[in-house]
């Protein structure tokens, strides 16, 4: 056996760049398999010297007889050999008369075949290309082909060629393959336009590009520092980055001291901002900047706030009180409890809030019943899937998401449900009502008709909106509005350790752990039923990682019986760090399902994932669950909510591995264990309310694993941070007496 140090390349017609890439030219010969979000593909490839690869990748809907410019890695495949997979390509219009007829008669235009394509090539040879964008109408020189014909043959041609100058031009610029392609998506033929006119409305307007790589493409055209689209560019993606930490406005000088992060001057940003409220790109209002959208839905949420707590409503009859199972109801309730009901009567908006334990959903039951006697439509909602089956199940009454709820429709990104075709409904009850935004809540009660009543249920003290705005909480501060807060603790509740820790912490105090317990006996069955509490103090991140590994695949399912998969859920502050959701996710899923093939994107089959987004064409919502029971190259098929859910290959992009997963993303739901990662390293966003909301995501079981230090921090800071927003402001303005 000899060692190989010819250094000659193995493949001697590609041109060898650094780090084994390499790029190749060609024109694609035939499609091997391409799946049907054409994210994937095998191709083959004549090169210009005439040699035949296999190349694999992200490669469009790339037709045979096109010409590509690739670069990619050389890898060797166990079954079909040497191939290349490609990092970057680029589409090149054909120069050679041959490789035009190969393109025009590869199927790309759907009116020319190879026949037809031959006859065009022999008429104009290489000047085919120039004759079909400019001067179309001489197509009909070529027998077969008819004005109509030409002209549509003409416009395909026209796109492609933008395709091909904008991929060119974007590369030049060094952007990659996958944001070329968003680009396109977006902006299609106007695409190198608006990257030349305007670079940074890239940040504003396609996914996955922030105001950075916006910045970095503008630099390379030469746009200068204090450019004032630059500065434009830069006041937007902070207004919108605060929006995505629930603020719905900023203060201007705050965006000014925020912008310092790309050395902008606070009087370029002034400047900017007059700018851009001249052309109501913002809105200044209340001494606050806000996007218009969010500005619209605030002050359009606190007119019809006020609206609906004035308006008459549909009475209650008083002999609706007395009917058995009302009665029944009735008498389980305490004092708080009757009062919560008994304000439905009454107030056309009501809100309940209380901490576990409280009643709440003994409430609620009590109230629809109340007001089904007394002949009114009730409909029932929550903002989670997960939300909502709970409370369907807890009232026996149907129970919607709010976004099915209002009718919302992919197809024209709005609501069917709103001011002129309201809810068909006397009484709307919103449960978890903590996890509304502005724009939500804005869309809801626009969708309450005259006379109805709206009701939302919550606990205060969790944490606010994953968006923008603090609904629940403004409504609470409001001397105007009915509010009833629940605060007995109802016996059996109190002894559950859950319930008493998540109290601890609203006062202050490291919740304590309960007695130790040893494994079960086989065939025992599950323990903690009334809810236990554990805290396993480990300072090392690393280390706590590991221990809260063990905790989940090993020690919780022999010491309580319960299945890690399905009954477990781990919970961490954030995604990053040694005790973040994506490391926790890795190595869960090594311990808990270390036998799955990883698919394309890291998935398995038997992998715990979690949908990302509301999907109404296949029915799952925000925050649900499954497992993946089947794993192919046209999609995956997950057991979600005791069903099977099929997700075609566009679509598995809003799914995520969940064995592990924030807290902002558990809001609304329950699990009969919780296992918490906490530590040092998330101080910046350690608090009560962030701690006490993990804490009553469980129903039986609560592991801590981490820093007691970190507990300390969590239970000691009171607040979450203040968020920008003049709702409040506003539905004060619409109460107060006219002058």
């Amino acid at each position: 056996m000899t060692t190989r140090n010819d250094p000659t390349p193995l493949l001697p017609h590609a041109l060898q760049l650094p780090d084994g890439v390499v790029t190749v030219r060609g024109v694609v010969k035939g499609v091997v398999y391409r799946t049907d979000d054409k994210r994937y593909s095998v191709l083959r490839l004549t090169q210009t010297h005439g040699e035949e690869t296999v190349i694999v990748g992200a490669l469009g809907d790339v037709a045979p007889g096109e010409s590509l410019r690739l670069t990619g890695r050389w890898e060797r495949h166990a079954s079909h050999g040497p191939q290349l997979k490609v990092e970057t390509w680029i589409p090149e219009m054909p120069t050679s008369a041959d490789g035009i007829a190969r393109l025009l008669g590869s199927g790309f235009v759907k009116d020319i075949g190879p026949k037809l394509a031959q006859r065009i090539v022999e008429r104009f040879g290489a000047s085919t290309l120039d004759v079909i964008a400019d001067h179309p109408e001489r197509l009909s020189e070529v027998e077969g082909i008819g004005g109509r014909r030409a002209q549509r043959i003409q416009e395909v041609f026209r796109v492609r060629r933008a395709e091909v100058e904008t991929r060119s031009f974007l590369a030049g610029l060094g952007v990659g393959t996958g944001l070329a392609r968003r680009i396109w998506e977006r902006f299609g033929v106007e695409s190198s336009a608006v990257v030349r006119e305007n670079p940074y409305r890239l940040a504003e307007e396609v996914k996955g590009i922030g105001f950075l790589t916006a910045d970095a493409i503008a630099r390379a055209q030469g746009v200068l520092a204090d450019d004032p689209r630059r500065i434009a560019g830069a006041v937007l993606f902070l207004l919108l980055e605060a929006v995505d930490d629930g603020h719905t406005a900023l203060p201007p000088d705050e965006l000014a001291v925020l912008a310092d992060r790309f050395s902008i001057p606070p009087e370029a940003v002034h400047t900017a901002l007059h700018e851009l409220a001249a052309h109501r790109t913002i809105i200044r209002d209340q001494q606050l900047v806000y996007p218009p959208p969010l500005y619209d839905a605030e002050v359009r949420l606190a007119h019809d706030l006020a609206a609906q707590m004035r308006r008459p409503l549909k009475p209650v009859r008083r002999e609706a009180l007395t009917v058995p199972e009302v009665r029944e109801a009735l008498e389980r309730l305490n004092a708080k409890q009757r009062a919560a009901v008994e304000a439905t009567m009454t107030a056309g908006v009501v809100v309940m809030t209380g901490g576990p334990g409280t009643g709440k959903t003994t409430t609620v039951l009590a109230l629809v019943r109340l007001h089904q006697a007394a002949g009114h439509k009730v409909l029932l909602a929550a903002p989670t899937g997960r939300a909502a089956r709970r409370l369907s199940e807890a009232t026996h009454h149907p129970a919607s998401t709010i976004h099915r709820l209002l009718d919302w429709s992919p197809r024209i990104q709005r609501f069917s449900r709103d001011r002129s075709s309201p809810l068909d409904a006397d009484l709307v009850l919103v449960d978890e009502a903590s996890m509304v935004d502005v724009q939500l809540a804005s869309h809801l009660v626009a969708a309450v008709r005259a006379g109805a009543r709206l009701v939302l249920v919550g606990d205060a003290d969790q944490l606010p909106p994953v968006g923008p705005g603090t609904v629940l909480a403004d409504l609470l501060k409001l001397p105007e509005v009915t509010s009833v807060r629940l605060t007995e603790v109802f016996r059996q509740a109190a002894e559950s350790a859950i319930v008493q820790g998540a109290y601890e912490v609203l006062r202050g105090e490291v919740p304590r752990s309960s007695p130790p317990r040893g494994p079960t006996a086989e065939g025992e069955g599950p323990r903690a039923p009334k809810g236990e509490l554990f805290l396993v103090q480990r300072d090392d991140g690393e280390e706590a990682a590991r221990v809260l590994v063990e905790t989940v695949a090993r020690h919780i399912p022999r010491s309580f019986g319960l299945d890690p998969m399905r009954a477990v859920q781990v919970l961490v502050p954030t995604h990053r760090g040694p005790l973040g959701a994506q490391k926790l996710n890795e190595a869960l899923q090594a311990a808990l399902n270390p036998e799955g093939t990883r698919g394309r994107r890291g998935f398995a089959i038997g992998d715990k994932v979690m949908q990302l987004r509301n999907d109404y064409d296949l029915d799952v919502s925000n925050g649900d669950v499954g497992l993946i029971e089947q794993l192919d190259d046209k999609g995956v098929t997950v057991r979600m909510e005791g069903r099977e859910v099929r997700y075609a290959e566009d679509a598995v992009d809003n799914l995520t591995l969940a064995y592990a997963a924030t807290i902002h993303k558990a809001q609304g739901s329950e699990y009969d264990a919780v296992v918490l990662g906490l530590h040092t390293s998330h101080f910046v966003l350690l608090n009560r309310a962030l701690l006490y909301t993990a804490i009553t995501r469980a129903r039986r079981l609560v592991v801590i694993v981490g820093s007691r230090r970190a507990l300390e921090m969590a239970v000691s800071t009171r607040r979450v941070v203040e968020r920008h927003g003049a709702l409040l402001e506003r539905l004060r303005l619409e109460f107060a007496p006219a002058r």
